[in-house]
């Protein structure tokens, strides 16, 4: 008895568990690392999710397909009452009393355009799975950009604040140095306004890095009030020799998803014509029916309802007027454009693979300058203060080294989001 109480516990806690983790509270906090992002982006992500029931309903419209070519049987019940009425036979009055009925018929339909249209709902859903797999990897590509783009943004309002306090130590020092006359005051006043600048670009700065968490929230299908903590730091993710290495990988247009779905819609297209021709193929149907009546009065009166009945009709395409030869001659046309489509797909992509691979090269080489250059304002910003501190530069050199250094830092964003972008692009061409 102990032993199960025991065992029953730990199911229950087992559960509550699962139960916690399968569903975040409103106010709780996620800790979540760029690969566990993606991850529960893919598992509740609304747009996701929907990509998932287009398979299902795919799936459904098979089963549709495929169970009309199998025997379909319905049932009736019935009741007649003539009020006591009698018909006459050769001058024998013939009670028609009430009566009850009960019918079951099976029927089972094959025709041409039946088996086509379920070979096209197969092909359907294929469809779907490329098109959700092409969703996953859409929603994992803005997951890592807007990480990235939150942590490089946080990085830059650290460097911010640092160069704020300095700018502080700075004007609170020359104000001093005004009070006793060893300063001017425009010097004092120059400082307050870079102090000014500084502060306001910290404060939008960190407006922009809520409007990242917010997209980052509605990317992870959470709620607004949910806080989100990113455990990964930028060095950790940031891969040089990663994205290096994807350009010497060639472009396979069977990974890509975009040729994928464009060559799908080319089979569909042709089977379309198929489906379209079946309407000349002849279509058996077959049918069994069972009948059965009861009197309700004291006589059976006229019964002339057979009790069993079987039959067959074969439907055969005589004439339509042209109908027919019209609707496949559409298809065939739809078919010749989805071709078109395909080939211009192909294109499309080699063309991009180029430019992806150009791109990437070049953001690449910009992103090494311009974190070398907030390197070296970084350090130029720092000697200029210390040279202010001792009175070897004036507050005009330390404004546009300060101005210098807000502007090295905005490039270093915009360098480094150009990167993640272009890699992020050839990443998901190639499939990679």
């Amino acid at each position: 008895m102990k032993k199960s109480l025991i065992i029953s516990l730990i199911a229950l806690f087992s559960w509550v568990t699962v139960m916690a983790q399968e569903s975040v509270p409103a106010d709780s906090t996620l800790m979540l690392s760029l690969n566990e992002a993606k991850q529960y982006a893919v598992e509740h992500n609304r747009t996701v999710q929907n990509a998932g029931l287009s398979v299902k309903q795919a799936e459904a419209a098979r089963w549709q397909s495929i169970a009309s070519m199998l025997p379909q049987v319905s049932g009736s019940l019935g009741y007649t009452n003539m009020c006591g009425y009698e018909m006459s036979l050769g001058g024998m009055p013939i009670p028609m009393n009430p009566t009850g009925d009960l019918g079951i018929q099976a029927s089972m339909t094959i025709g041409g355009q039946q088996i086509v249209g379920s070979l096209i709902s197969d092909l359907a859903i294929e469809m779907q799975d490329v098109a959700k797999s092409k969703t996953v990897q859409a929603i994992e590509a803005n997951v890592t950009n807007v990480y990235v783009n939150i942590l490089a943004t946080q990085e830059t309002v650290e460097l911010l604040r640092k160069n704020m306090v300095n700018l502080e130590t700075l004007y609170k020092m020359t104000e001093n140095s005004v009070k006793v006359g060893a300063a001017e005051q425009i010097d004092a006043d120059q400082l307050s306004v870079q102090v000014a600048s500084m502060e306001s670009a910290i404060n939008t700065t960190d407006r922009s890095i809520e409007v990242l968490k917010s997209t980052l929230q509605l990317l992870l299908g959470v709620d607004a009030k949910t806080e989100i903590v990113l455990t990964n730091k930028l060095d950790e993710i940031l891969n040089e020799e990663e994205a290096m290495k994807l350009l010497s990988s060639e472009l396979v247009l069977e990974d890509n998803y975009d040729y994928a779905l464009s060559k799908k819609q080319a089979e569909l297209a042709k089977k379309q014509v198929t489906l379209k021709a079946m309407e000349y193929v002849p279509s058996v149907t077959g049918f069994y029916q069972y009948s059965a009546k009861t009197y309700f009065g004291e006589a059976e009166g006229m019964n002339m309802t057979p009790p069993n009945t079987v039959g067959v009709t074969l439907n055969v395409p005589i004439w339509s007027s042209g109908v027919r030869a019209a609707g496949v001659t559409e298809k065939k046309l739809a078919y010749k454009a989805a071709q078109n489509s395909l080939a211009d797909t192909e294109d499309q992509l080699r063309v991009s693979d180029r430019q992806y691979r150009y791109d990437l090269v070049s953001a690449y080489d910009n992103y090494k300058i311009q974190k070398r250059n907030i390197e070296v304002t970084q350090r130029v910003f720092d000697n200029m203060a210390k040279k202010f501190e001792y009175g070897y530069a004036s507050s005009l050199d330390v404004t546009n080294t300060s101005t210098n250094l807000i502007s090295a830092q905005q490039n270093y964003i915009q360098a480094l989001t150009s990167m993640v972008n272009a890699h992020i692009n050839l990443k998901n061409l190639l499939n990679k």
